[in-house]
Parts: C-alpha cells; structure tokens; sequence
C-alpha cells in the first residue's frame, strides 16, 4: 500500500482546530451585530436527565453563548409523550430567532426518534439528520452536513490530507457518523468502503485502507497494531474508563501510533463536532440575513 499523502503528519489536535474555527466565527457574529444585525439563534431540546445528554447540551450551549448566540436550552421530562416534544419542536421551528434547532439524541425509548427529526424544519436542522439534509447529502449536494463527519472533514483538510482516490475505510454504519461519513469522503473522491459488525475479514480491509474512520461504537474495539504504516486513523469513540478518564474505539496500548496521522481521545473529533454545530447554525443564519458561510481558518 501506497501511504496517502500529507501535508501535516501527526496527531490531529481537535482541540486547536476547533478553537480557531470559534474564534473565526465570535469574529464574524461580533461583526455582524455589531453592523446592527440579528445574532443567530440556536435552540437545543433534550427530553429527560441523562447526565452525558445533560453535558453534551451544556457543552453545546456554553460554546454557541461564547461566540455571541442566542441559546434556547429546552429541557422536557423524562415522561414527556411524542406529542409533547413534536409540540416543542414545532414552537421552536416556526420561532423567527431560531436559526438552528436539534433534538439532543438518544431520547427515551418510548418515543420515534425519526418521526421528532421530521419535525424538524429542514433548513433549521443543524445536526443534518432529516430525511432532507440526508438526501441531499445522498445525491452529492450536502447543504447542512452532519457535524461530526463535517468535524472529520474539516480535520482531514487542515491537515492537507489528500484524499482524492485514497482507500477510506468507514468502520460502523449509523445514521450519525457512518452513513454521512461515507458520503462525505466520497464526495471528496475517495474509495470508501463502509464495514460494520456483519462485515468478514475486517483485518484485511484494514491492512489495504490509507484512511480509517473508526465509529464501532465499542471502547478497545481495535488495537493501534491493527492498521498499515501510513495510514490516518480518525477514533470517532469516546467512552468512560473504569477509575476515571476516557477511552476511543482504538487502544494505542500506551504507545505512540506508528500511523501517518491519528486523532487523540479526547481532544480529536469531539471538539470538532460541537464546533461544526455552531458553523451549520451560522449557515442557516446566513441563508436568512444575506452574509456568507464561514470560510476555514487558516491552520497554524
């Protein structure tokens, strides 16, 4: 295997990357209301106490006031009926601030979550998982792209990572990272090929990829020894360690990766997810106000 060419080898700083696109965007949103226009306005509904649900949203929330916008953290009960977060949604979704709307996932298992994502106004769906987003996504016209497979992109370009006719391997086929991701990366005009826990001989896709996407959802689901020399590793999993910490879908055993490039946990994708939310509600914003996507900082 031929090793994909990069401009920037090493670890993927998640962290970094994604504080230059929030400053980029405080900059802009300062700018904008600062000339006398409306802030954007992001609402977020979260249906029950789940304590990682309740920190995801907080991280959410913190990072979209920090870059100046208009926050609406709505918390329905644990008991809450379908019509009664569809009823949410659609107060939020017909609201002329709320640029940006998302349905904090997973939600209690009495309810249909794809149903609630329908109720989410397309040009509102900031997460970019409705049926719309997801087509257009389908058919090679992404508009609001799913945040952390856009977080992926992002991080793949920052780091001159070339992936025109490069073999990606997508391990993992959710509608939240695996689907959009695959599609992404072929947009990009990569090989892709998608694996999940039917998928035979996992190993020797492995060996032949040059990009692997790792959203098995499984902590130490691959050890770092599994991949080629020169390859780009992005680990997509975050889960609690016993005794405190967090572990990715890759278990590095404590040593430093032999691959080209990697993304570390934490610090890798997740920041960056949070980080595409607040670009996609930025978008939806513009589409609305009349100013320009944001343009990706130049990385240091």
């Amino acid at each position: 295997m031929s090793p994909v060419a990069i401009a920037r080898p090493g670890l993927m700083d998640g962290k970094a990357l994604s504080v230059a696109w929030r400053d980029a965007l405080a900059l802009a949103v300062a700018a904008w209301t600062k000339a006398g226009g409306r802030p954007p306005g992001l609402a977020v509904v979260r249906v029950g106490d789940d304590p990682a649900s309740a920190v995801y949203v907080r991280q959410k929330t913190l990072a979209a006031r920090e870059a100046g916008f208009e926050v609406s953290d709505v918390v329905l009960n644990e008991s809450a009926t379908q019509d009664q977060v569809l009823a949410a949604l659609g107060e939020l979704g017909a609201r002329s601030d709320v640029d940006g709307l998302m349905l904090q996932l997973p939600v209690p298992g009495h309810l249909v979550t794809d149903a609630l994502l329908e109720a989410i106004p397309p040009e509102r769906d900031v997460d970019g998982l409705g049926v719309w987003q997801a087509g257009r996504l389908g058919i090679g016209a992404p508009d609001l792209r799913p945040c952390t497979p856009a977080g992926i992109m992002a991080l793949l370009e920052a780091h001159g990572i070339v992936l025109a006719g490069a073999r990606a391997l997508v391990i993992g086929r959710s509608r939240i990272v695996g689907r959009p991701m695959a599609q992404l990366l072929l947009g990009a005009d990569a090989t892709v090929t998608v694996a999940h826990s039917r998928s035979r001989d996992l190993p020797d896709w492995i060996a032949e990829a040059e990009v692997v996407v790792v959203a098995a959802g499984r902590p130490g689901f691959l050890p770092g020894t599994a991949f080629a020399p020169g390859a780009v590793v992005i680990d997509v999993g975050i889960h609690p360690k016993p005794g405190g910490g967090l572990v990715g879908d890759v278990d590095w055993g404590g040593q430093a990766p032999a691959v080209a490039a990697w993304t570390p946990v934490p610090g890798g994708v997740g920041p960056m997810t949070v980080t595409m939310l607040l670009v996609n509600t930025w978008q939806a914003h513009g589409r609305r106000e009349g100013h320009p996507p944001l343009a990706a900082p130049v990385a240091s």
